[in-house]
This record gives C-alpha cells, sequence and structure tokens, in this order.
C-alpha cells in the first residue's frame, strides 16, 4: 500500500463517501472527481497509482475517460478499473475489451474493492 494514491470518479455523492472512506481507512490516499473531464485533468496534473472511473458520468463517459488517459503519456500506464452498475452478462468483457485492467460491479463489497485496490497497487511497486 504505502499510501498509494487512488483516482475516484464517481458523481454520485453517496458513492464517492463511501469509496473515499474505505480507501482511506486502507491507508490509500484518495484524488476526487465527478466528471470525467476534471478526471483527466486532476490525473495529468496530480497523477495517481490507479484510477476507479465509474461508467455513467455527467459530461464524458468512463470508457472515453480511459481513452484520454491512455492517450496522455502522463497516464497512459496507469491502471484503470471500470465501476458499473452495469452488471449483465457479458458486461465485464466488454469493458475489459474497451481496456480497462479490471471491473468492479456496483454495489461493491467492500472486501473486494480493497483487496483489489492492493492488488493492483502492489502490482505497480514491483
Amino acid at each position: 500500500m504505502g499510501g498509494a494514491q487512488i483516482l475516484v470518479v464517481e458523481d454520485n455523492e453517496r458513492s464517492m463517501k463511501l469509496f473515499r472512506d474505505v480507501l482511506q481507512a486502507a491507508g490509500y490516499r484518495t484524488l476526487e472527481a465527478t466528471t470525467g473531464c476534471r478526471a483527466c485533468a486532476l490525473a495529468a496534473e496530480q497523477g495517481a497509482d490507479l484510477a476507479l472511473v465509474d461508467i455513467r458520468l455527467p459530461d464524458i463517459d468512463g470508457v472515453e475517460v480511459l481513452t484520454r488517459l491512455r492517450a496522455d503519456e502522463r497516464t497512459a500506464s496507469m491502471p484503470v478499473l471500470a465501476l458499473t452498475a452495469q452488471a449483465m452478462e457479458g458486461d465485464r468483457e466488454r469493458f475489459l475489451t474497451a481496456g480497462f485492467d479490471g471491473y468492479l460491479s456496483k454495489p461493491v463489497n467492500i472486501a473486494e474493492l480493497v483487496a483489489t485496490v492492493n492488488q493492483y497497487c502492489e502490482g505497480r511497486r514491483r
């Protein structure tokens, strides 16, 4: 862990608070954005070790956020996980095919969230 910085992109205030509280309790620092455009700017300006990106955002969708992050050399190698309530059969594969490194469905299982973030952050330190 080591205080890795996690970018959380979520437009629902209650969900954002949950992610913030859980991640900070697990020893992570959080950057928070409620729109995709703000998320891209924050990631480029401040950097992050991992991004958790909601698919449905008020301006651009999570797939477009991913596209922009991958196109910027400052954020191109940052792992990006899709967060979505779209948990229909085939959605996981669709988001992974789009280029996301991982996928978490909402409502998010807290233990799974922490374990997944730990896995990606540990992998980046090696």
